[in-house]
């Protein structure tokens, strides 16, 4: 019998995927594209285990096979999935051999389906090891740290017998009223795009598509509003929003994931110039764009009807739906003419190419007993990212690190002693008695004659302050007091949801999150009863100490005695209370460098550092510069930056290369951990006006008291482009200055001629 072409692994791919396209019916190549049902629909539990639904079955049957299948092994409040009835490591694998056994075995042709999970920070299932928010990894600087990380998580989801992984890693904290601002790495392009190369590498090294979310400018949302209209030019597009797909594409994402919001005036999963002119012809990207879930549907208010909803978005570039009910009427579309064969078969194409470069032709069906797949190694590596990014934002008094030889710590806050607080959202229920909350890592480090006690003082949200009494009391008595603060995006089962799965929020968040997808806030501030809080424990004159565990910058007061130390711990993971501590005592140093500008209040919005530079002095009545800089970060030692050193003063405009050196030195008595930054500040030509400046590279330096090291930069043309006329990335002729230092706001500059020639330095 003769083996179909697209059958045989010797084959070339495009001539699998030719020959398959071409004994495909209709039907069958619309059902390629659909990603219609839930994946927890897909299976119940019985007194013998978990089978498939009737309700899978007859999705199959409607296209005779599946193109995709999302969310097999989500749980969250949302799904409703917990432990009662939901999939573990072993029965997630066993589900996903069932779902390919059937799909192969039960269809004509025999294709396999695309198992497609949630893996925003570790797989969004049962036993799925927890990562730190993407914030978190974005504080941390440290791109092959995360790497290491994202590998782990994948090499847990591939296990399960999953192939794709949903991650947000092209939205930036532009406007940090934003709920999603936890799953963006930055609000500057330079290091969510080093981050999101990071991504990529780390999830294909466990041999696992990643589909990068979302495409394009989510995080510009007017007024920080989710799924909202963004004001975006095509200039600002280019310049601050499309750094970290371009670098993900290149890095070999497998997707993307067309956002909610409009640009131009034309919602992104029908946006023919992001989807086809700019990622395909331009960037030559071959694979699949993804819709964001239900975002399709939302098309039938242009188009009148779900038939012509599905052809515009289709036309537009869109390959694979998510839960909508317009995609699976393609059928319709091509038979009415609204959209061609070709075009059809295209999208088809693609995924089909995902599924040969899987490799699922020959392995459809996964190993049902997925064995140890390195839970405490990611969870060290977890645990490693959370260290890195706890950043020291102010220390007076010398408090910290904090003396084992203190007699009573006071450790107070509604975030002291949560779990669920400090994992963010997208994140499956834990078991009971996981993790480590900061008071529990506290008590852990404290010397043995130290006495550690406890009052949560308020919740987290509202204006309830009965409780700040008795933390008054417990702070009165102590020689310091840990106030640990910030927000919660953690969901509960009376969290109500959109159909996307977003949070839905009226007047107010919902109870308890103040952060999340969904819970856009208006004011910046901690919540009422927190401030009373902090001002109550500040008014004992017991020296405190705040932490913020939180998903966003939140606007903070004036920082006055007795406050001597404000610390950020973006929603560190599980055992985040570890890492907090273990920096509280001095066992690790403080490294973590802002990946957000924190601002003073909401009105001053916005803040980030790269903005246009016109010079504006401030408002009237409030300064107009952020409370803390992108890049900042202090430490428990004193550290000396020379000015930068270049090996050229004039480069050529064609071929710039040069070096930039700047010298480190720790000036202080405890080792130091730095991360010396590079910005590019244009002082003159180019296209645009120039933003005050930009980073474009960073090195981190490990030094001992007294050491002195080079930071090296090597600066080519990556280094000095920027978006020409064109709204392409050229270098362009003209003077820049070359600035290094430990934050934005900190840097020493050195003048950088571009022209038609080079020069040496003196």
């Amino acid at each position: 019998m003769t083996v179909p072409r697209y059958r045989d692994p010797a084959a070339p791919m495009p001539e699998r995927v030719r020959d398959l396209l071409g004994r495909m019916t209709l039907a069958e190549k619309v059902g390629q594209l659909n990603q219609r049902m839930y994946g927890w629909h897909a299976y119940e539990r019985t007194a013998d285990g978990h089978r498939l639904t009737d309700a899978f079955r007859a999705e199959v049957a409607a296209f005779d096979g599946m193109g995709a299948l999302y969310g097999l092994q989500r749980a969250d409040a949302w799904s409703g999935v917990g432990f009662g009835g939901g999939l573990d490591a072993r029965d997630g694998a066993v589900m996903a051999a069932a779902v390919q056994r059937h799909v192969v075995d039960g269809t004509r042709l025999g294709i396999p389906v695309l198992l497609v999970e949630e893996m925003p920070h570790g797989h969004q299932a049962l036993d799925g090891t927890v990562l730190p928010v993407n914030l978190a990894a974005g504080a941390a600087w440290d791109p092959e740290l995360y790497a290491d990380a994202v590998a782990g998580a994948a090499g847990e989801l591939r296990a399960r017998g999953a192939h794709v992984a949903l991650v947000s890693a092209l939205d930036l904290v532009r406007d940090p009223r934003w709920g999603r601002s936890e799953e963006c790495f930055a609000e500057d392009p330079y290091l969510a795009a080093r981050m999101t190369e990071a991504l990529v590498e780390g999830a294909r090294r466990a041999g696992v598509a990643v589909v990068l979310k979302h495409f394009a400018g989510q995080g510009a949302t007017v007024g920080g509003r989710n799924s909202a209209a963004t004001e975006l030019g095509h200039r600002e597009l280019h310049e601050i929003h499309l750094a970290a797909a371009r670098a993900g594409v290149a890095a070999g994402a497998a997707g993307v994931m067309a956002a909610y919001n409009e640009f131009d005036g034309v919602p992104c999963v029908a946006n023919r110039y992001l989807l086809t002119g700019l990622l395909r012809d331009d960037w030559g990207f071959d694979g699949v764009v993804m819709a964001d879930g239900t975002a399709i549907d939302r098309l039938v208010r242009l188009t009148g009807d779900p038939v012509s909803a599905a052809a515009l978005a289709l036309d537009a570039g869109c390959d694979l739906s998510l839960w909508d009910d317009c995609f699976p009427r393609l059928g319709e579309a091509v038979e009415r003419g609204l959209v061609s064969g070709r075009s059809l078969d295209a999208a088809v194409a693609r995924v089909l190419t995902l599924k040969f470069r899987l490799g699922l032709f020959e392995r459809p069906v996964p190993d049902t007993n997925p064995g140890t797949t390195g839970g405490r190694e990611l969870g060290a590596l977890g645990e490693r990212i959370a260290r890195a990014s706890v950043t020291l934002l102010a220390h007076e008094g010398g408090v910290l690190p904090l003396s084992r030889g203190l007699r009573r710590i006071a450790v107070l806050g509604p975030n002291a002693d949560s779990v669920a607080q400090q994992i963010g959202d997208y994140t499956a229920p834990q078991r009971p008695g996981d993790g480590i909350t900061v008071l529990e890592g506290i008590r852990a480090a404290a010397g043995p004659g130290t006495e550690v006690v406890y009052s949560r003082g308020c919740e987290l949200a509202g204006h309830d302050v009965s409780g700040v009494a008795e933390a008054v009391r417990t702070a009165a008595g102590a020689d310091v007091a840990v106030l640990v603060l910030g927000g919660s995006s953690a969901r509960t089962a009376g969290t109500a949801f959109e159909t996307n799965g977003a949070a839905v929020t009226g007047a107010g968040a919902p109870s308890g999150m103040t952060c999340g997808e969904g819970v856009d806030l208006a004011d910046l501030s901690l919540p009422p009863a927190q401030r009373a809080l902090l001002a109550a424990v500040s008014a004992t004159g017991t020296p405190v100490v705040v932490v913020l565990v939180q998903g966003r910058p939140h606007a903070l007061p004036a920082i006055e005695a007795p406050v001597r130390a404000v610390l950020s711990a973006w929603y560190p993971g599980p055992r985040g209370g570890r890492a907090v501590a273990e920096v509280l005592f001095g066992d690790a140093e403080p490294r973590g460098r802002l990946p957000v500008s924190v601002p003073r209040s909401a009105a001053q919005l916005p803040v980030f550092y790269n903005g246009k530079d016109h010079g504006y002095r401030g408002y009237v009545d409030q300064r107009a510069t952020p409370l803390y800089a992108f890049g900042h970060g202090l430490s428990y030692t004193s550290v000396e930056y020379g000015a930068p050193r270049l090996s050229h003063t004039r480069v050529a405009v064609d071929a710039p290369r040069l070096t930039c050196r700047v010298a480190v030195r720790n000036t202080g008595d405890r080792p130091a951990e730095e991360t010396v930054q590079l910005y590019v500040r244009r002082l003159s030509g180019g296209a645009s006006w120039p933003r005050v400046r930009e980073l474009r590279g960073f090195v981190r330096l490990r030094l001992a008291p007294g050491e002195r090291e080079d930071a090296v930069f090597e600066v080519d043309a990556e280094t000095l482009a920027s978006v020409g006329r064109d709204l392409r990335l050229v270098v362009e002729p003209g003077a820049v200055e070359l600035e290094t230092g430990p934050a934005s706001d900190r840097t020493r500059g050195a003048r950088l001629e571009i022209g038609d020639s080079e020069s040496n330095a003196t």
